[in-house]
């Protein structure tokens, strides 16, 4: 379904009554009863289980799976997939420059692509009552899969032409597979750039930034919104540089202060999202502990009119059901007091 998704981002300004919007999706295997490495072999599976948390939730937007794996596993990376975990990327496949000029662009027909597309055509065509985001990684993040996450951080000093070159192609695949998403009915993109949060601000403007800006600037429209996520530390150092990207809205994770660090820098206008513990409060929490988490971040961040509650993060696949339904019903308990 077709939405304007300027003003959907538009209508949390200042709403009194808002919906949160966690990066919810693989805590369906256990409403599906399935595993992880079944779940994410199945197009099938993987629209049935978006639908099934749409049902159960209130959130704002249904999210796809957050499987930063996929695109790795294009270019020829090996991934490690288990039944309860969401799969990992091991080990490096370009060692030297002559490999990085060599590398291929893949097709977005290739591996498990394909079924995520498909996955996000069939959920689209399931929920109707709210956009559909796809879940994606930003460049930076998928050329450290394909470098080695520790060795790409040597490789910006030692050889950043090598770097680049590689970011080049990882670029032009994602802005191809961010089209694709988009042509399957796709209202959005939620793209993952964690492994920039790494860099220090002065890399993370030269390796990263330009980049995603580039894929936003390939897709974004007013009908398909980009909604940057970005977990590492060093965030609040690179926000200003981040938010030169021109995303529709922007995802933090727990590990910085969503008040000092972020809401209170970012200008007024710009949607920002997070950033419950999705590990240590979601997952291996209480539903005491997520409701009293939950409260006490609204009521720090709810008096900024841009501030939307998510998760910091994807909430994992074996989080109980009844930590997500405590965040929910702490959200809607808030905002029904307001």
């Amino acid at each position: 379904m077709k939405y304007d998704m300027k003003l959907w981002i538009e209508s949390f300004m200042g709403s009194h009554q808002k919906k949160p919007l966690p990066i919810l999706s693989f805590p369906c295997v256990s409403l599906l009863g399935v595993s992880v490495r079944e779940l994410i072999s199945d197009s099938e599976l993987q629209a049935e289980g978006m639908k099934l948390v749409a049902d159960r939730t209130n959130a704002a937007a249904a999210v796809s799976f957050m499987d930063l794996s996929v695109e790795a596993e294009c270019f020829g990376a090996t991934v490690v997939v288990s039944d309860d975990e969401v799969p990992n990327v091991r080990g490096r496949i370009i060692n030297d420059v002559d490999e990085a000029k060599a590398l291929e662009i893949p097709s977005i027909k290739s591996k498990r692509a394909p079924i995520y597309i498909d996955a996000i055509r069939k959920a689209s065509k399931l929920i109707t009552d709210r956009p559909v985001l796809a879940g994606m990684i930003g460049p930076f993040s998928l050329a450290a899969r394909l470098l080695d996450v520790s060795e790409i951080m040597i490789d910006c000093y030692d050889d950043p032409d090598m770097v680049h070159i590689v970011l080049e192609k990882v670029t032009a695949f994602l802005i191809e597979y961010a089209k694709a998403y988009k042509a399957a009915g796709a209202n959005g993109i939620v793209m993952a750039e964690p492994v920039s949060g790494l860099l220090s601000p002065s890399l993370e403007e030269e390796f990263s930034s330009p980049y995603v800006k580039k894929v936003i600037d390939a897709v974004q429209s007013d009908d398909f919104a980009v909604i940057y996520h970005n977990c590492g530390d060093n965030v609040p150092k690179m926000l200003d540089s981040i938010l030169t990207t021109g995303a529709a809205a922007y995802h933090f994770g727990n590990a910085v202060d969503m008040e000092r660090d972020i809401i209170s820098q970012v200008p007024s206008d710009i949607l920002v999202m997070g950033n419950i513990d999705p590990a240590g409060v979601l997952r291996m929490g209480t539903p005491e502990k997520v409701k009293a988490e939950t409260l006490a971040l609204l009521q720090r961040c709810s008096k900024y009119p841009n501030f939307l509650l998510s998760s910091g993060c994807d909430i994992p696949p074996m989080t109980p059901w009844e930590n997500i339904d405590a965040f929910f019903a702490a959200s809607s308990e808030f905002y029904k007091q307001q």
